[in-house]
């Protein structure tokens, strides 16, 4: 490692200001920052200081994703691979087999090995293409603007990965994370700037340009001939008697495996990175909590309702099970930057997002999922929330004084 310094610190003034390649200064300090922690410090007084910076604030978050991811390629590897043995088929075509049968795996949803890699070998080619685009724009951006590139975009484009299916074309991953880093960031001065999470901006745009790939009626196994209806597709439909008849158990559903997007099925794993990242301090408690109650509230107090809509019979335990909504909760709803500063603030934007996502599954029956659209509604009234939160601890102060 002294070597690698004392190489990066050979070539730094070439990339400092006034140096010959000033213009390409971003993308040095994003090379030195990845394995060095920036040498800047604070000149002036007060200091404050905090063993968290935005580079191990960001590994704590992808270590917490990590589980999500690491299901998340289990469950699309099986549910892949039970797809081919029901159709009889005993070896894959493509790359994609090549590579299995070279590492001496097949399509055997029995074997975790053989799950695992067939997963990975549809995540890997989606994560480096989301990588390319996505780091394409951040570096274009940092460059014209002159500014270091910071390890935000990595997590982005972990948690943007895990909310797509695996069956998604690459030409629209490329697309999706475009959308989401210039539109969704960029545009409004990027990293810390943004009022909308970045990586759901992307899925949504998706989700709308595209609803036949993206809108969950079809389920999301990458083999050919295969069709069906996700959990919440189903449930929209037929109800609990149609989940019951497919063979779904809360079980399997909170454990992950369930058709669904990459790495968002496994509510377990999802609470598990939660415990981290609150433990850490990085995400509240309150939002997810919040999040967690605003749906479950009414989910309880509309169950007896005699209706048509067979969503109004859901459980509550089986809403926070199925989609992306524990995987909402936990790793996009507390994305600081988006979501409100005060403490009230979050208990509101929790619960806010927690009954949008309960109306938009059970009372609007085209959109089968709810978690998405409620955090980007959420996110649009932080701001909003906040000031209103504020204006109220002001006469509150105002009253004890008098």
């Amino acid at each position: 490692m002294r070597r690698l310094r004392r190489f990066l610190d050979r070539f730094e003034p070439l990339f400092a200001r006034g140096g010959r390649f000033e213009k390409y200064g971003a993308i040095f300090e994003m090379v030195d920052t990845l394995f060095y922690s920036p040498p800047d410090v604070t000149r002036g007084s007060p200091h404050v200081r905090d063993a968290l910076d935005l580079k191990r604030v960001m590994i704590l978050v992808v270590v917490a994703v990590l589980p999500c991811a690491v299901i998340g390629m289990w469950n699309t590897g099986f549910q892949a691979n039970t797809a081919l043995q029901a159709a009889g088929v005993d070896s894959i075509d493509g790359w994609r087999g090549a590579t299995m049968l070279f590492l001496g795996a097949g399509p055997n949803p029995g074997s975790t090995y053989s799950n695992v890699l067939h997963g990975f070998l549809y995540f890997l080619p989606i994560y480096v293409v989301t990588m390319a685009a996505g780091g394409f724009w951040e570096i274009l951006f940092a460059s014209v603007r002159n500014h270091e590139i910071n390890e935000g975009f990595f997590v982005t484009s972990m948690l943007y990965v895990l909310i797509l299916p695996a069956s998604i074309p690459l030409w629209q991953v490329a697309l999706g994370i475009s959308f989401g880093v210039v539109i969704g960031k960029e545009v409004f001065g990027g990293t810390g700037k943004n009022f909308l999470n970045p990586a759901l901006v992307g899925r949504a745009f998706l989700y709308f340009a595209y609803p036949v790939q993206m809108s969950g009626d079809a389920v999301w196994t990458p083999v050919d001939g295969f069709t069906g209806a996700t959990a919440l597709g189903i449930s929209a439909i037929d109800g609990m008697a149609g989940i019951a008849s497919a063979g779904i158990t809360w079980t399997q559903a909170f454990a992950g495996q369930i058709q669904g997007s990459l790495g968002e099925t496994s509510a377990a794993a999802c609470l598990a990175g939660g415990l981290l990242l609150v433990y850490a301090g990085i995400a509240s408690w309150r939002i997810i909590a919040g999040v967690f109650a605003g749906l479950i509230l009414p989910a309880v107090l509309f169950a007896g309702i005699d209706s048509a809509n067979p969503m109004f019979a859901m459980p509550w335990y089986w809403h926070i099970a199925l989609g992306g909504f524990a995987f909402g909760a936990v790793f996009m709803a507390t994305d600081p930057v988006s979501a409100p500063d005060t403490l009230a603030g979050h208990w509101i934007f929790g619960l806010l997002i927690g009954a949008l996502t309960w109306v938009i599954r059970v009372v609007n029956p085209a959109f089968p999922e709810g978690i998405m659209l409620a955090i980007l509604f959420g996110n649009i009234f932080a701001p909003l929330i906040d000031h209103f939160v504020i204006r109220a601890n002001i006469k509150r102060r105002i009253k004890r004084r008098a």
